[in-house]
């Protein structure tokens, strides 16, 4: 998995860039969020995500890792591709999306082109939790951006060691909720491996 790219941006059009990385030219696909935020033709640094179907590869980036992972729960869902994902994002803000989830809003979702009444619901019925979990722990005050990510390392190093990924996120959720959302990486799979 490609989980960034960094390197000198030689074209930008709303819809892709492509940065240059030593020679070599990476076309990614981007919302227009991302392309708004971007600089014209200097150094960048996007997260990415690597689509990848029978027959292309789609590098999909984002200027933030909370738009990154947004993409990602989007597309989790079925009937719901990366172009819709995208086309999500690039009609609505990371900000508008969670608030439109965890008021179950379907109008709103509703309002992007190409999602219709049985996705926007599907939408809010599958990613609400998790969006609410997220609502709490900025609550408490804890930095959302810097627990997601942490618990996303957790999450995904527990599963390369052997654990159920759903088994891996209800067992880091309820070590959240016990010790507190501002836990390293290593203090989450420490607590994650005594507790299994």
């Amino acid at each position: 998995m490609i989980a960034y790219i960094d390197g000198k941006l030689t074209h930008k059009d709303p819809t892709y860039v492509i940065i240059d990385v030593g020679g070599v030219g990476y076309q990614i696909k981007v919302s227009l969020n991302t392309y708004s935020s971007l600089p014209a033709s200097e150094r960048c640094k996007l997260h990415t995500h690597l689509h990848i179907k029978e027959d292309a590869h789609t590098l999909f980036g984002f200027t933030t890792a909370a738009e990154k992972e947004l993409f990602l729960l989007l597309i989790s869902i079925s009937g719901v591709g990366p172009n819709t994902g995208l086309m999500i994002l690039s009609s609505l803000s990371v900000e508008e999306v969670q608030q439109a989830i965890a008021r179950e809003d379907v109008r709103t979702i509703q309002q992007v082109k190409g999602i219709g009444a049985k996705t926007a619901q599907r939408i809010i019925l599958e990613l609400k939790d998790k969006v609410r979990k997220e609502a709490m722990i900025s609550d408490a005050g804890v930095p959302v951006a810097a627990h997601n990510m942490n618990r996303s390392e957790a999450l995904s190093a527990l599963v390369t060691l052997g654990f159920a990924k759903n088994v891996a996120e209800k067992t880091l959720d309820a070590i959240v909720k016990r010790e507190g959302g501002n836990l390293s990486v290593e203090e989450l799979i420490k607590f994650a491996l005594k507790s299994s």
